[in-house]
């Protein structure tokens, strides 16, 4: 599908359905719906990912990676991992919540434009944790549904786990614990029922270079290496929806 006519969907679902606060009647619904938003926080985050060394490439000027290359990216491989086809959103009742992540996506990358094609300049900042992060906010925002990364070891204030989170990471980091396995509770937040999920990450290769070794080394980004290995826990996406 061209790039436009993505853009076309966006605005046209998104304009006629008011997402607001609305969020699927059945607890079952919601941990599917969940599952398929952590998919789709997991695919944008992989786009970003494959193409670092476009985005901090600083002999180049306008790179192509703009808002609508990555929904297209996202859409499509969405797609081939759910069988779920977000140019047709009707087909599925939470399309329209779908798409806002989409949108989210695109406008993270929309607004970055003037620094992911500045000459002159190789690390642009514009890493996977960082889009995820500023795709949560936005999406929050359309929906009050809220995703977040959290680790024991995060770098970014508001990524550090609550009391819950907090628990579920130990959980995770227990060997009896099947590895990959997320974990989902229905519970009281601020006075509100809400479905609480999480699905825990572990550290791949493309992740050493900022997270392993040596240990307390300085990345590209100035942080603290972490001392990780592949496999090891790096963390997990935390996701709140509200219940009716």
């Amino acid at each position: 599908m061209a790039n436009h006519c993505i853009s076309r969907i966006l605005v046209a679902v998104l304009t006629a359905t008011s997402i607001g606060t609305a969020v699927p009647a059945s607890a079952n619904t919601e941990v599917e719906t969940a599952e398929l938003l952590i998919k789709l926080v997991q695919v944008g985050r992989g786009v970003l990912s494959e193409n670092q060394a476009i985005i901090n490439d600083s002999s180049k000027g306008e790179k192509g990676f703009t808002g609508d290359f990555v929904a297209n990216q996202v859409i499509e491989r969405f797609r081939k991992a759910t069988k779920i086809d977000l140019s047709r959103p009707a087909t599925v009742p939470q399309g329209p919540l779908f798409l806002a992540m989409v949108e989210s996506e695109k406008e993270v990358i929309d607004e970055a434009q003037p620094v992911i094609n500045k000459q002159g300049v190789g690390f642009k900042g514009m890493i996977p944790a960082v889009f995820a992060r500023k795709s949560g906010e936005r999406f929050f925002r359309k929906t009050g549904i809220r995703v977040k990364l959290t680790s024991t070891d995060y770098r970014y204030p508001g990524n550090r786990p609550d009391d819950f989170e907090a628990e579920v990471l130990r959980l995770f980091a227990d060997t009896r614990h099947p590895k990959g396995q997320p974990y989902s509770r229905t519970t009281m937040l601020d006075g509100r029922p809400v479905l609480r999920m999480m699905d825990p990450e572990y550290a791949a290769t493309t992740c050493l270079s900022c997270h392993g070794n040596p240990k307390g080394d300085r990345d590209v980004t100035g942080a603290k290496k972490e001392g990780w290995h592949e496999g090891d826990l790096a963390g997990a996406i935390s996701i709140v929806i509200p219940m009716k």
